[in-house]
């Protein structure tokens, strides 16, 4: 059996109401998987509705360091995705970085 050095960790969050993730999904959801050694975003897979969406936010979350906190992921995201769907995404992130926390600890 395989020795694995990342987890996989989710979180979610209810989409918007009138917008297409909300129509599609309901809610807002993301699935991180993180290096268990250094702490570091290796992938993530969001319930957006375009790919251009999932792209974009692999390229804001991959290589962010857990350890360097939330904020300044949060801020990211604020200056960098401007949708109706940013709180919700925020808060699915933060579940998901809470959720890792109460696990690796």
């Amino acid at each position: 059996m395989q020795t694995l050095e990342t987890v996989i960790v989710t979180g979610y969050a209810k989409a918007p109401q009138g917008t297409s993730m909300y129509e599609m999904y309901k809610h807002a959801g993301i699935v991180l998987e993180v290096n268990l050694k250094d702490h570091r975003i290796v992938d993530a897979e969001f319930t957006f509705v375009t790919e251009i969406t999932k792209n974009y936010f692999q390229k804001l979350l991959v290589g962010y360091c857990l350890q360097d906190g939330i904020q300044q992921l949060i801020e990211r995201i604020q200056n960098f995705y401007f949708a109706p769907s940013q709180q919700a995404i925020i808060v699915a992130i933060q579940a998901a970085v809470q959720r890792y926390w109460d696990n690796v600890k």
